[in-house]
């Protein structure tokens, strides 16, 4: 396999342009390369989703396609080296690009899911001064709504049952934040917090309390 050169050019004494090849630098290859690699590597963990986000040239999209089910083995390894070799004949730019805007999109979903997290923790176990203090910051939320999620948590934990009615009250909150899409932290974070659950008891058993709370 020849080398690749780029090709500059000068002008002689009769003022015509006379090219010439320029010598590769091997070491910035090889630096560029070990980049394409790690993005290969990078792209073979990422979701069919996210991967058809990219919007990769077929070949490659399918070969990474196939890379991410494989076996950390040798074949793995020759097939990266295979994409790589698909990404360096292409302007990887635009796939940077996505990428970046994925991550933070992701670093942004992370902390909209934790703000979500904690209020539903705070629910569960802070009785009615913390649903005062939510309607309060969130006039538009349900309270008849909430209250009664909250009974179902206590109900279903009573009960030894499975968390629907914490994962419930979950996605209305996410939804009065205006916040869009499932995330892969959801499934993972709406087990039963059985311990809040527990010391929760009874809190939003009596509704006249908490009308004449807001009177």
């Amino acid at each position: 396999m020849s080398e690749e050169h780029d090709y500059d050019y000068e002008y002689n004494d009769k003022g015509e342009i006379v090219y010439y090849a320029v010598r590769p630098n091997k070491t910035q290859i090889k630096k560029d390369m070990a980049v394409l690699f790690a993005l290969s590597e990078e792209m073979s963990e990422l979701s069919a989703t996210q991967l058809k986000y990219l919007e990769l040239p077929d070949i490659i999209h399918k070969a990474v396609q196939e890379v991410s089910g494989m076996p950390h083995k040798g074949a793995r390894k020759r097939l990266l080296k295979y994409i790589t070799g698909q990404l360096h004949k292409i302007d990887v730019e635009p796939i940077l690009e996505k990428l970046a805007r994925m991550k933070n999109k992701s670093a942004h979903a992370v902390r909209e899911h934790h703000m979500v997290e904690r209020w539903r923790d705070r629910l569960i176990t802070g009785g009615n001064e913390a649903l005062t203090v939510f309607l309060n910051e969130q006039p538009d939320a349900d309270r008849q709504q909430l209250r009664q999620l909250l009974r179902n948590v206590q109900k279903e934990n009573e009960a030894s049952k499975p968390p629907k009615s914490s994962r419930l009250l979950y996605r209305y909150l996410k939804s009065l934040f205006n916040i869009e899409g499932e995330t892969d932290w959801e499934d993972s974070s709406e087990d039963d917090n059985e311990q809040g659950v527990e010391e929760s008891s009874g809190f939003f058993e009596d509704d006249q309390e908490f009308e004449d709370d807001q009177d």
